[in-house]
């Protein structure tokens, strides 16, 4: 990896592709100098050094010849950056870790990455790198490791892109269950493409929850996402599942898997319940983002559109949300499958048994279609609506509003948090 000159791409050792290594070189800085290693925040003294080697390597600012022993040396400085700043990352809550440690191990990422790609080495290993800097790191160099990411997938090997999945995908398409009954006097009313007028005035401002129709028709999702999709857009790539019929499960985990691995175990063949779910699923991968719409009903609200969250919620029959309520207002808009959703009044809070511990005090203790009333008795006093959400249907869920979720076929759904 010599020096660049005048703009060119330095030589990536015999092994690397030469077209490969010039498309990746060109998303960054063209010198040593515009890599500027900016933290937002104060870290060790010795992770700056290591930091400006790693990049000195890079850039060939210490002469090392170009080729393996360089990618080598580039590769070892990304594992001890990513294994020393995974350390500060893993010490307390998330909530309290320092952004400047999430940019170390992004850099980690990005290092090992290139690494991978210099020295011609399989690309997977390098699609996992940017991935786990995608979830655990922050954002550096205009989010670069998103767009080397999109680069390095699409010079994948065909199979390699879809994961273990495969064709097998298409056999998750199963004859519809029987959904449960709704009666009329419970059910959520519906309506179709409401005014913005209309919908704040009769559901917004009263909290009513209401299912929307027709506003989704249009999203490119509705006509592109399947099973098989996911296999050939995102197969590779590495997301956190959540394993277990529900989070309240004593056997309820998580683990990082390709969404290759997570069809084929989890959807394919049924292996057990797992769900993935996660907010950075469309910043991670932004095609999947680019099918969808953020809700016009959303400009009622008081805050920006980029600070409304989204989510995604992808996973087999049977899986369970426990009947529980969040901090803002939600649209859940259903892509594919079906979900039997239960909903209660934040005023019947006292009636649904609330966990006493602060963790889940959000989360009712009763199962919802199997209650205990002789240790939750009050529960038959709680009046609830209900509804079966259909592909193409958007069920608008007003904040703190108690909502019980359980997916009916293989579901993917996508709900916008706002205030």
């Amino acid at each position: 990896m010599a020096a660049a000159v005048g703009g060119e791409a330095p030589a990536a050792g015999p092994a690397a592709g030469g077209a490969l290594w010039a498309e990746v070189w060109a998303l960054l800085p063209g010198s040593e100098e515009e890599l500027t290693l900016a933290l937002s925040g104060e870290v060790d003294g010795c992770v700056r050094p290591l930091l400006r080697r790693a990049r000195g390597l890079l850039y060939g600012a210490e002469g090392r010849p170009g080729g393996e022993a360089a990618a080598a040396a580039l590769r070892r400085l990304g594992d001890v950056l990513r294994d020393y700043s995974w350390e500060k990352l893993n010490a307390g809550p998330w909530r309290e870790v320092s952004k400047a440690w999430r940019q170390v191990y992004a850099y980690g990422c990005l290092f090992g990455a290139l690494a991978e790609v210099a020295a011609g080495r399989p690309l997977a290993p390098a699609v996992r790198l940017c991935d786990m800097g995608l979830l655990m790191g922050a954002s550096v160099l205009d989010n670069v490791l998103a767009r080397l990411v999109r680069v390095l997938q699409q010079h994948l090997p065909r199979e390699q892109r879809r994961g273990a999945a495969g064709l097998a995908a298409e056999s998750a398409r199963t004859e519809p269950r029987p959904a449960p009954a709704v009666r009329p006097e419970d059910a959520v009313p519906r309506l179709r493409c409401p005014s913005l007028e209309h919908f704040r005035d009769n559901y917004l401002i009263p909290q009513k929850p209401v299912v929307l129709e027709g506003i989704m028709d249009h999203w490119p999702c509705m006509r592109k996402w399947s099973v098989d999709y996911f296999c050939q857009v995102a197969g590779c790539r590495t997301v956190p599942v959540e394993l277990g019929t529900r989070y309240t499960d004593e056997d309820w985990s998580q683990k990082l898997m390709t969404v290759g691995d997570f069809i084929s175990q989890y959807i394919v063949n049924e292996k057990s319940v797992g769900y993935l779910a996660q907010h950075q699923l469309f910043d991670q991968i932004p095609e999947l983002k680019e099918d969808i719409s953020i809700p016009d009903y959303c400009c009622l609200g008081e805050g920006e559109e980029e600070h409304i969250t989204i989510n995604a919620w992808f996973g087999p029959e049977g899986t369970i949300s426990p009947l529980h309520q969040d901090p803002q207002q939600n649209f859940l808009a259903q892509v594919f499958g079906r979900k039997y959703i239960r909903l209660y009044s934040p005023q019947d809070s006292e009636n649904l048994y609330p966990h006493e511990s602060q963790i889940l005090h959000n989360t009712s203790q009763v199962d919802v279609e199997d209650p205990d009333l002789v240790k939750f008795p009050n529960f038959r006093k709680a009046e609830f609506q209900s509804c079966v959400l259909m592909p193409g249907q958007v069920l608008f869920i007003p904040v703190k509003y108690w909502h019980y979720v359980r997916s009916l076929d293989v579901s993917f759904s996508v709900s916008f948090w706002w205030s």
